[in-house]
């Protein structure tokens, strides 16, 4: 069973960067489809970005294009979101998540690990 063990998140003002990163246990992490996923209270888990084995394909939600960049590095089994100009909208739980497969994906039926979570706050 694969660990996803997210760190970097944090409180932030409107306008600064964060930078998550998730740390994977599982010996295929080179085989699979990376994403990240947030999630407000009491709301459904979104999609935020996706970015495929090899990394040569990256997805993001509208909402964050242009502001996020997801990048991985399979020999160091991580992924990150490199999170700019934030906003208050931005403020949720922010989740690492594995794919079923080794392509970029955007929904949660396509996930198959999740990481516990990391919270990230953007005050305005």
């Amino acid at each position: 069973q694969v660990q996803l063990v997210e760190s970097g998140g944090g409180l932030v003002q409107a306008g600064g960067s964060l930078r998550l990163s998730c740390a994977s246990s599982g010996r295929t992490f080179s085989s699979y489809g990376m994403a990240w996923f947030r999630q407000i209270p009491g709301k459904e888990r979104d999609f935020v970005s996706g970015i495929s084995y090899r990394g040569g394909t990256t997805t993001y939600a509208d909402s964050v294009k242009g502001r996020f960049t997801i990048s991985r590095d399979n020999a160091k089994k991580t992924v990150s979101l490199q999170m700019n100009s934030l906003k208050p909208e931005d403020t949720a739980v922010y989740y690492c998540a594995q794919s079923r497969t080794a392509v970029a994906v955007t929904g949660v039926a396509a996930i198959s690990a999740w990481g516990q979570g990391t919270q990230v706050t953007v005050s305005s």
